[in-house]
Protein backbone atom coordinates (compact mmCIF):
# COMPACT_ATOMS: atom_id res chain seq x y z
CA UNK A 1 0.00 0.00 0.00
CA UNK A 2 3.00 2.67 0.81
CA UNK A 3 4.31 2.30 -2.70
CA UNK A 4 0.92 3.47 -4.33
CA UNK A 5 0.27 6.03 -1.88
CA UNK A 6 3.83 7.52 -2.99
CA UNK A 7 3.03 7.02 -6.55
CA UNK A 8 -0.39 8.71 -6.14
CA UNK A 9 1.33 11.94 -4.42
CA UNK A 10 4.36 12.62 -7.19
CA UNK A 11 1.58 12.22 -9.95
CA UNK A 12 -0.09 15.17 -8.25
CA UNK A 13 2.30 17.77 -6.78
CA UNK A 14 -0.37 20.32 -5.75
CA UNK A 15 -3.45 19.21 -3.58
CA UNK A 16 -5.97 21.76 -1.72
CA UNK A 17 -3.10 24.66 -1.33
CA UNK A 18 -2.93 24.38 -5.12
CA UNK A 19 -6.19 24.80 -5.98
CA UNK A 20 -6.34 27.71 -3.51
CA UNK A 21 -3.58 29.63 -5.78
CA UNK A 22 -5.02 28.60 -8.52
CA UNK A 23 -8.23 30.35 -7.30
CA UNK A 24 -6.14 33.59 -6.20
CA UNK A 25 -4.54 33.71 -9.40
CA UNK A 26 -7.72 33.56 -11.00
CA UNK A 27 -9.36 35.98 -9.17
CA UNK A 28 -6.06 38.60 -9.27
CA UNK A 29 -6.43 38.29 -13.42
CA UNK A 30 -9.86 38.49 -13.54
CA UNK A 31 -9.39 42.15 -11.17
CA UNK A 32 -6.45 43.05 -13.26
CA UNK A 33 -8.47 42.74 -16.39
CA UNK A 34 -10.81 45.39 -15.39
CA UNK A 35 -8.04 48.13 -16.47
CA UNK A 36 -7.32 46.56 -19.54
CA UNK A 37 -7.89 47.40 -22.54
CA UNK A 38 -7.97 50.18 -25.05
CA UNK A 39 -9.31 52.53 -22.79
CA UNK A 40 -6.56 52.07 -19.89
CA UNK A 41 -7.43 52.71 -16.76
CA UNK A 42 -4.94 53.72 -13.59
CA UNK A 43 -4.77 51.37 -10.52
CA UNK A 44 -5.85 54.13 -8.32
CA UNK A 45 -8.98 55.54 -10.53
CA UNK A 46 -10.40 51.70 -11.13
CA UNK A 47 -9.93 51.49 -7.46
CA UNK A 48 -12.15 54.47 -6.59
CA UNK A 49 -14.44 53.32 -9.14
CA UNK A 50 -15.06 50.16 -7.51
CA UNK A 51 -15.51 51.98 -4.19
CA UNK A 52 -18.60 53.54 -5.88
CA UNK A 53 -20.16 50.01 -7.04
CA UNK A 54 -23.28 50.11 -5.44
CA UNK A 55 -23.94 53.94 -6.85
CA UNK A 56 -22.53 52.88 -10.66
CA UNK A 57 -24.98 49.77 -10.11
CA UNK A 58 -28.17 51.87 -9.27
CA UNK A 59 -27.54 54.17 -12.15
CA UNK A 60 -26.45 51.77 -14.66
CA UNK A 61 -29.80 49.57 -14.00
CA UNK A 62 -31.93 53.13 -13.41
CA UNK A 63 -30.73 54.32 -16.57
CA UNK A 64 -28.87 57.61 -14.51
CA UNK A 65 -25.89 59.00 -15.84
CA UNK A 66 -22.18 57.04 -15.14
CA UNK A 67 -18.51 58.76 -15.91
CA UNK A 68 -16.98 57.14 -18.50
CA UNK A 69 -14.62 54.86 -15.85
CA UNK A 70 -17.85 53.69 -14.73
CA UNK A 71 -19.14 52.86 -17.71
CA UNK A 72 -16.09 50.99 -19.00
CA UNK A 73 -16.11 48.55 -15.91
CA UNK A 74 -19.37 48.28 -14.86
CA UNK A 75 -21.27 47.77 -18.60
CA UNK A 76 -18.75 46.53 -20.71
CA UNK A 77 -15.71 44.89 -18.86
CA UNK A 78 -17.08 43.75 -15.58
CA UNK A 79 -19.91 41.18 -17.95
CA UNK A 80 -16.94 40.20 -20.50
CA UNK A 81 -14.96 39.10 -17.83
CA UNK A 82 -17.81 37.26 -15.64
CA UNK A 83 -18.40 35.69 -18.96
CA UNK A 84 -15.48 34.72 -19.38
CA UNK A 85 -14.73 32.87 -16.18
CA UNK A 86 -18.14 31.21 -16.44
CA UNK A 87 -17.48 29.81 -20.35
CA UNK A 88 -14.05 28.95 -19.53
CA UNK A 89 -14.72 27.03 -16.55
CA UNK A 90 -17.33 25.25 -17.63
CA UNK A 91 -15.86 24.13 -20.94
CA UNK A 92 -12.74 23.09 -18.72
CA UNK A 93 -14.69 21.36 -16.50
CA UNK A 94 -16.88 19.32 -19.21
CA UNK A 95 -13.61 18.52 -20.62
CA UNK A 96 -12.43 17.11 -17.50
CA UNK A 97 -15.39 14.86 -16.99
CA UNK A 98 -15.76 13.70 -20.79
CA UNK A 99 -12.08 12.51 -20.37
CA UNK A 100 -12.19 10.83 -17.53
CA UNK A 101 -15.52 9.26 -18.59
CA UNK A 102 -14.24 8.32 -21.79
CA UNK A 103 -10.60 7.52 -20.21
CA UNK A 104 -8.93 9.53 -23.01
CA UNK A 105 -7.08 12.98 -22.44
CA UNK A 106 -7.84 13.56 -26.05
CA UNK A 107 -11.58 13.92 -25.36
CA UNK A 108 -13.12 17.36 -25.56
CA UNK A 109 -16.40 18.87 -24.87
CA UNK A 110 -17.47 19.09 -28.10
CA UNK A 111 -16.88 15.30 -28.58
CA UNK A 112 -20.91 14.50 -29.30
CA UNK A 113 -21.49 17.11 -31.49
CA UNK A 114 -22.51 19.38 -29.21
CA UNK A 115 -20.20 22.24 -30.44
CA UNK A 116 -21.52 21.84 -34.09
CA UNK A 117 -24.87 21.44 -33.17
CA UNK A 118 -25.33 24.97 -31.70
CA UNK A 119 -23.12 26.43 -34.45
CA UNK A 120 -26.06 25.54 -37.08
CA UNK A 121 -28.19 26.56 -34.68
CA UNK A 122 -27.47 29.68 -34.43
CA UNK A 123 -26.77 29.85 -38.25
CA UNK A 124 -30.28 29.02 -39.33
CA UNK A 125 -31.60 31.92 -36.84
CA UNK A 126 -29.19 33.82 -38.42
CA UNK A 127 -30.84 33.15 -41.90
CA UNK A 128 -34.26 34.16 -40.36
CA UNK A 129 -32.72 37.37 -39.52
CA UNK A 130 -33.86 36.62 -35.75
CA UNK A 131 -32.96 39.05 -32.95
CA UNK A 132 -30.28 37.78 -30.65
CA UNK A 133 -32.13 36.59 -27.92
CA UNK A 134 -33.56 33.90 -30.14
CA UNK A 135 -30.02 32.95 -31.73
CA UNK A 136 -28.53 32.12 -28.87
CA UNK A 137 -31.72 30.06 -27.46
CA UNK A 138 -31.46 28.51 -31.14
CA UNK A 139 -27.85 27.76 -30.41
CA UNK A 140 -28.27 26.17 -26.90
CA UNK A 141 -31.42 24.34 -28.71
CA UNK A 142 -29.02 23.18 -32.07
CA UNK A 143 -26.40 22.09 -29.29
CA UNK A 144 -28.82 19.64 -27.14
CA UNK A 145 -30.11 17.96 -30.59
CA UNK A 146 -26.78 17.36 -31.48
CA UNK A 147 -26.01 15.10 -28.72
CA UNK A 148 -29.50 13.84 -28.23
CA UNK A 149 -28.84 12.12 -31.76
CA UNK A 150 -25.91 10.79 -30.79
CA UNK A 151 -27.37 9.16 -27.76
CA UNK A 152 -29.96 8.06 -30.02
CA UNK A 153 -27.43 6.16 -32.23
CA UNK A 154 -25.64 4.79 -29.76
CA UNK A 155 -29.05 3.24 -27.99
CA UNK A 156 -29.84 1.62 -32.18
CA UNK A 157 -26.41 0.43 -32.45
CA UNK A 158 -25.11 -0.69 -29.43
CA UNK A 159 -25.80 -0.58 -25.44
CA UNK A 160 -26.20 3.51 -25.04
CA UNK A 161 -23.71 5.14 -23.10
CA UNK A 162 -22.40 1.77 -21.60
CA UNK A 163 -20.76 1.56 -24.80
CA UNK A 164 -18.03 3.99 -24.59
CA UNK A 165 -16.57 3.29 -28.86
CA UNK A 166 -20.03 3.43 -30.46
CA UNK A 167 -21.22 6.43 -28.63
CA UNK A 168 -17.93 8.14 -29.82
CA UNK A 169 -18.08 6.93 -33.48
CA UNK A 170 -22.06 7.98 -33.35
CA UNK A 171 -20.58 11.62 -32.16
CA UNK A 172 -18.39 11.95 -34.73
CA UNK A 173 -20.82 11.08 -36.92
CA UNK A 174 -23.30 13.90 -35.64
CA UNK A 175 -20.18 16.28 -35.58
CA UNK A 176 -19.81 15.77 -39.50
CA UNK A 177 -23.15 15.86 -40.61
CA UNK A 178 -23.64 19.29 -38.72
CA UNK A 179 -20.43 21.03 -39.29
CA UNK A 180 -22.26 20.11 -43.24
CA UNK A 181 -25.03 21.61 -42.39
CA UNK A 182 -23.25 25.02 -41.27
CA UNK A 183 -21.72 24.80 -44.27
CA UNK A 184 -24.96 24.96 -46.15
CA UNK A 185 -25.88 27.39 -44.40
CA UNK A 186 -22.82 29.39 -45.08
CA UNK A 187 -23.25 28.63 -48.71
CA UNK A 188 -26.94 30.17 -48.96
CA UNK A 189 -26.42 32.91 -46.57
CA UNK A 190 -26.03 36.61 -48.07
CA UNK A 191 -22.64 37.44 -48.36
CA UNK A 192 -22.97 40.93 -47.08
CA UNK A 193 -25.41 40.82 -44.86
CA UNK A 194 -26.05 37.28 -43.33
CA UNK A 195 -22.38 35.38 -43.82
CA UNK A 196 -19.95 37.83 -41.60
CA UNK A 197 -22.38 37.59 -38.64
CA UNK A 198 -22.38 33.04 -39.16
CA UNK A 199 -18.77 33.44 -39.76
CA UNK A 200 -17.62 35.91 -36.69
CA UNK A 201 -20.15 33.75 -34.50
CA UNK A 202 -18.24 30.31 -35.01
CA UNK A 203 -15.26 31.77 -34.29
CA UNK A 204 -15.83 32.11 -31.01
CA UNK A 205 -15.61 36.15 -28.84
CA UNK A 206 -16.88 37.77 -26.04
CA UNK A 207 -17.03 41.44 -27.10
CA UNK A 208 -21.13 41.24 -27.31
CA UNK A 209 -21.32 39.69 -23.97
CA UNK A 210 -24.22 41.41 -21.71
CA UNK A 211 -25.84 41.13 -18.26
CA UNK A 212 -28.52 39.53 -19.71
CA UNK A 213 -26.05 36.86 -21.15
CA UNK A 214 -24.57 36.14 -17.68
CA UNK A 215 -27.63 35.54 -16.31
CA UNK A 216 -28.06 32.92 -19.14
CA UNK A 217 -24.94 31.40 -18.19
CA UNK A 218 -25.30 31.25 -14.69
CA UNK A 219 -27.76 28.83 -13.51
CA UNK A 220 -26.62 25.94 -16.10
CA UNK A 221 -23.04 26.57 -15.40
CA UNK A 222 -22.83 26.35 -11.98
CA UNK A 223 -26.05 24.18 -11.51
CA UNK A 224 -24.04 21.12 -13.65
CA UNK A 225 -20.84 22.13 -12.91
CA UNK A 226 -22.26 21.52 -8.92
CA UNK A 227 -23.54 18.24 -9.84
CA UNK A 228 -20.54 16.55 -11.85
CA UNK A 229 -18.20 17.79 -8.34
CA UNK A 230 -21.05 15.49 -6.53
CA UNK A 231 -20.21 12.89 -9.00
CA UNK A 232 -16.57 13.18 -8.73
CA UNK A 233 -15.65 10.34 -7.14
CA UNK A 234 -18.44 8.04 -9.48
CA UNK A 235 -16.59 9.81 -12.18
CA UNK A 236 -13.58 7.90 -10.80
CA UNK A 237 -15.06 4.91 -10.94
CA UNK A 238 -15.95 5.58 -14.75
CA UNK A 239 -12.60 4.37 -15.45
CA UNK A 240 -12.61 0.75 -14.09
CA UNK A 241 -14.70 -1.43 -16.01
CA UNK A 242 -18.33 -1.58 -16.35
CA UNK A 243 -18.43 -4.91 -14.11
CA UNK A 244 -16.13 -3.67 -11.85
CA UNK A 245 -17.93 -0.58 -11.21
CA UNK A 246 -21.61 -2.33 -10.42
CA UNK A 247 -19.47 -4.51 -8.19
CA UNK A 248 -18.18 -1.30 -6.29
CA UNK A 249 -22.10 -0.84 -6.69
CA UNK A 250 -22.00 1.65 -9.06
CA UNK A 251 -24.04 1.92 -12.00
CA UNK A 252 -21.68 3.37 -14.89
CA UNK A 253 -24.58 3.66 -17.60
CA UNK A 254 -26.23 5.75 -15.76
CA UNK A 255 -23.55 7.91 -14.18
CA UNK A 256 -22.58 8.05 -18.52
CA UNK A 257 -25.89 9.78 -18.71
CA UNK A 258 -25.81 12.13 -15.60
CA UNK A 259 -22.32 13.05 -16.84
CA UNK A 260 -23.38 13.68 -20.69
CA UNK A 261 -26.09 15.83 -19.65
CA UNK A 262 -24.23 17.97 -17.24
CA UNK A 263 -21.26 18.40 -19.28
CA UNK A 264 -23.66 19.08 -22.98
CA UNK A 265 -25.45 21.57 -21.09
CA UNK A 266 -22.19 23.34 -20.12
CA UNK A 267 -21.26 23.56 -23.32
CA UNK A 268 -24.25 23.77 -25.19
CA UNK A 269 -25.19 27.49 -23.49
CA UNK A 270 -21.47 28.81 -23.66
CA UNK A 271 -21.54 28.32 -27.37
CA UNK A 272 -25.09 29.72 -27.84
CA UNK A 273 -23.61 32.62 -25.55
CA UNK A 274 -19.71 32.91 -26.96
CA UNK A 275 -19.71 31.13 -30.34
CA UNK A 276 -17.51 28.22 -30.62
CA UNK A 277 -14.40 28.80 -28.89
CA UNK A 278 -12.33 25.31 -29.05
CA UNK A 279 -9.34 23.86 -27.77
CA UNK A 280 -10.29 25.49 -24.27
CA UNK A 281 -12.03 21.52 -22.91
CA UNK A 282 -8.89 19.99 -24.63
CA UNK A 283 -5.82 21.33 -23.08
CA UNK A 284 -6.76 22.96 -19.61
CA UNK A 285 -7.99 19.14 -18.01
CA UNK A 286 -4.74 18.04 -19.64
CA UNK A 287 -2.63 20.98 -17.84
CA UNK A 288 -4.75 20.49 -14.56
CA UNK A 289 -4.11 16.63 -15.15
CA UNK A 290 -0.79 16.88 -14.60
CA UNK A 291 -0.30 19.12 -11.98
CA UNK A 292 -2.85 17.82 -9.69
CA UNK A 293 -3.48 14.32 -11.04
CA UNK A 294 -6.24 12.45 -12.28
CA UNK A 295 -8.12 12.27 -9.15
CA UNK A 296 -11.62 14.18 -10.26
CA UNK A 297 -11.85 15.58 -6.80
CA UNK A 298 -9.24 17.90 -7.36
CA UNK A 299 -9.18 17.47 -11.19
CA UNK A 300 -12.45 18.80 -11.94
CA UNK A 301 -12.27 22.21 -9.86
CA UNK A 302 -9.07 22.76 -10.73
CA UNK A 303 -10.06 22.43 -14.67
CA UNK A 304 -12.58 24.85 -13.78
CA UNK A 305 -10.38 27.48 -11.99
CA UNK A 306 -7.70 26.57 -15.18
CA UNK A 307 -10.16 27.23 -17.78
CA UNK A 308 -11.81 30.42 -15.85
CA UNK A 309 -7.93 31.69 -15.48
CA UNK A 310 -6.81 30.92 -19.45
CA UNK A 311 -10.05 32.37 -20.87
CA UNK A 312 -9.73 35.78 -18.89
CA UNK A 313 -6.16 35.94 -19.93
CA UNK A 314 -7.06 34.84 -23.71
CA UNK A 315 -9.58 37.23 -23.70
CA UNK A 316 -6.77 40.06 -22.45
CA UNK A 317 -4.63 39.53 -25.08
CA UNK A 318 -7.38 39.31 -28.15
CA UNK A 319 -8.62 43.10 -26.85
CA UNK A 320 -5.50 44.73 -25.84
CA UNK A 321 -2.41 42.53 -27.62
CA UNK A 322 -3.57 43.61 -31.47
CA UNK A 323 -4.68 46.90 -32.94
CA UNK A 324 -8.13 45.25 -33.65
CA UNK A 325 -9.61 42.90 -31.64
CA UNK A 326 -9.65 39.44 -32.70
CA UNK A 327 -11.84 36.90 -32.18
CA UNK A 328 -11.15 34.69 -28.58
CA UNK A 329 -11.69 31.60 -30.65
CA UNK A 330 -8.27 32.14 -33.11
CA UNK A 331 -5.78 32.48 -30.17
CA UNK A 332 -7.28 29.35 -28.62
CA UNK A 333 -6.62 27.55 -31.83
CA UNK A 334 -3.85 28.99 -32.26
CA UNK A 335 -2.02 27.51 -28.97
CA UNK A 336 -4.24 24.73 -28.73
CA UNK A 337 -3.18 22.97 -31.51
CA UNK A 338 0.47 22.59 -31.04
CA UNK A 339 -0.39 21.44 -27.96
CA UNK A 340 -2.54 18.67 -29.54
CA UNK A 341 0.23 17.54 -31.43
CA UNK A 342 2.28 17.30 -28.00
CA UNK A 343 -0.55 15.26 -26.83
CA UNK A 344 -0.25 12.63 -29.58
CA UNK A 345 3.19 12.04 -29.48
CA UNK A 346 3.42 11.76 -26.06
CA UNK A 347 0.48 9.60 -25.59
CA UNK A 348 0.65 7.64 -28.91
CA UNK A 349 -3.23 8.28 -29.04
CA UNK A 350 -3.70 6.53 -25.78
CA UNK A 351 -3.95 7.26 -22.42
CA UNK A 352 -0.99 5.45 -20.64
Amino acid sequence: MVPKVREKKSRAPFGRVGLIVLAVATVIVAAASLAVGRFSIDIGLLASTLAHAPDAVFALVSGGDLTSEELVVFKMRLPRIIGALLVGGALGMAGAAFQGMFRNPMVSPDLLGASAGAGFGAACAMLAAAPVAVISGSAFVGGLIAVFLTYLISIAVGKGPSNVIVLVLAGVVIKAMFEALISVTKYVADPYSQLPGITFFLMGGLSSLTWSDIGMLCVPVLVCGIVLYGLRWRINILSLDDDESRALGVEAGRIRVVVIVCATLMTAVSVAVTGIIGWVGLVIPHFMRMLFGPDSRRLLPASFLGGAFYLVLMDNIARGLFPMEIPIGILTALIGAPVFVTLLIKYKGGWK
